[in-house]
């Protein structure tokens, strides 16, 4: 495979509702204000949602995601509704093994507008961005087995059920968690 960081890719794209982005200097406000209203919802699932992020935290995180694109290290991602620009939630690509290429999506939403489809919409968006500009050849889902609803964005998206790892890991109330193994596969041409 080429050198990951020639590989042009571009630093935005649309789906039908939403603009997935990387993140830029300044995203901070929104995002926080958007986490902020939905700690309750992530807490459970998420271990940086633990305790409440100062506007700088967050400001932070988004500029060490865009350094981190760049790098072609990570593609963290922030959604954004196009129809007033609302800080809808976050997403990306993580644990990238270029030497396939494989990666993993990561998903939350802004409290306020789950159950709307937004979430579904951005991981069907990010598999085909996986697919066309980074080549991925696998793309996971990973989720804790009590977390229904994320299971259930995989489902929706096509993902295909391909292991549940019975205590895998420890959930962020440090309890021993099942890890829900989803997955898909660029279309056969």
């Amino acid at each position: 495979m080429t050198d990951p960081i020639l590989l042009d890719v571009p630093n935005q794209f649309e789906t039908e509702r939403l603009i997935i982005r990387a993140p830029r200097a300044g995203d901070g406000p929104a995002g926080n204000a958007a986490i902020h209203e939905s700690l309750a919802e992530l807490r459970p699932w998420m271990p940086w949602a633990t305790s409440a992020p100062t506007v700088a935290d967050t400001e932070a995180v988004y500029r060490r995601g865009a350094v981190r694109w760049l790098a072609r290290e990570d593609f963290l991602m922030v959604l954004f509704r196009k129809a007033d620009g609302l800080f809808v939630g976050g997403s990306g690509l993580h644990r990238i093994d270029w030497s396939v290429p494989a990666m993993e999506i990561g998903y939350w939403i802004r409290s306020s507008l789950s159950g709307h489809g937004y979430i579904t919409e951005a991981v069907e968006g990010i598999t085909t961005f996986a697919f066309d500009a980074l080549g991925a050849q696998r793309v996971e889902i990973r989720c804790d087995s009590r977390n229904r609803r994320s299971a259930a964005v995989a489902e929706r998206a096509g993902y295909v059920l391909e292991a549940r790892l019975h205590n895998h890991t420890c959930a962020v109330d440090g309890s021993l968690r099942d890890t829900l193994i989803y997955a898909t596969f660029p279309p056969e041409e």
